[in-house]
């Protein structure tokens, strides 16, 4: 079982998404921040997906989904990539599978 929580920064209005927990063939949701596209990233990792892709079992030499960038690091759940300030959690969340 899993959820999907809204985080917003005050600042800007920037708006993103964390997955927390595990979805239906067991994968994670990871989220990472691209500081070339200032962006939130969603990873799959782990799960069955990993099982046939290795490539899949971390995060590691994965790329930005929007720009390319190797530069992707996990996101801290507090920094906005946008403008640098404080994302909080809206308190939205809904189930995920």
């Amino acid at each position: 079982m899993a959820w999907k929580k809204k985080y917003r920064c005050k600042a800007c209005g920037y708006e993103g998404n964390v997955y927390e927990g595990r979805g239906l063939f067991r994968q994670e949701i990871s989220t990472v921040t691209c500081p070339d596209c200032h962006s939130l990233q969603h990873l799959v990792v782990g799960g069955i997906i990993a099982d046939v892709a290795p490539s899949f079992r971390s995060e590691v030499g994965r790329l930005c989904l929007h720009c390319g960038s190797d530069k992707i690091k996990h996101w801290d759940m507090k920094t906005c990539p946008k403008c640098g300030q404080y994302m909080t959690y809206t308190g939205e969340k809904e189930f995920w599978t």
